[in-house]
């Protein structure tokens, strides 16, 4: 499985664009100018942000495989804690709710 997950890894890295900057006016996309020419570079600039990220994400994790991931024990843990506040707090709205009108003389 390592095998797998490593060599999908190098792939990924492979089809990564290089870093480089594209001014806001450059146009990729068709017509190559225009209204759209903005737009064309905005969203190539978000792409390349985010294989950048994707890429960064990779190398850190090959170099550090075990990175402190959440156990399934912690999760359920705050989801049960997440879950008791809200039933806590729910529970406190409905007792306002009901006794308001005789709550306000206090």
């Amino acid at each position: 499985m390592k095998h797998t997950a490593a060599r999908t890894r190098r792939a990924v890295i492979r089809a990564t664009t290089s870093p480089r900057t594209v001014p806001a006016s450059a146009s990729h996309g068709p017509g190559r100018g225009g209204r759209g020419a903005p737009i064309w570079a905005r969203a190539n600039g978000a792409v390349l942000s985010v294989t950048t990220r994707l890429k960064e994400g990779l190398e850190e994790a090959a170099r550090r495989p075990d990175r402190g991931d959440i156990s399934t024990t912690t999760v359920i843990i705050w989801v049960a804690a997440v879950t008791g506040a809200v039933l806590i707090a729910g529970t406190i709205a409905v007792v306002i709710g009901k006794y308001n009108g005789k709550l306000s003389g206090l």
